[in-house]
């Protein structure tokens, strides 16, 4: 099934306590439905002493959030919006906000 967010779109949060924020979407776990977003829902790791950080201490990271908590922001009015799946005559899958704007392109359907 088709997912209405994917990698590297700009998504806007319309729940919880990052609720209006914008961000860029960097992974998508789409076995638990989540999602997580550049900037947004960010936590305290206490890490140990590495090579990599000798110092350890705390390291803020970004968490996941479920994927019904966002929108994909339209380019047209810069808004968060819902989107629909619609299929062109050459059979190419887009994503298309309802205002008509389109999303992206998916993949050509078979």
């Amino acid at each position: 099934m088709a997912r209405h967010i994917k990698k590297g779109d700009l998504v806007e949060v319309i729940a919880g306590a990052s609720k209006g924020k914008t961000g860029k979407v960097m992974r998508v776990l789409t076995d638990k439905d989540r999602i997580v977003v550049e900037g947004i829902n960010r936590r305290h790791k206490h890490v140990k002493p590495s090579k990599e950080n000798p110092q350890g201490g705390r390291v803020q990271i970004e968490q996941s959030i479920h994927i019904s908590n966002v929108l994909p922001v339209n380019t047209k009015t810069s808004k968060g919006t819902r989107v629909k799946f619609d299929t062109d005559s050459k059979g190419v899958k887009r994503r298309v906000a309802l205002d008509g704007t389109e999303i992206g392109v998916l993949r050509k359907a078979n």
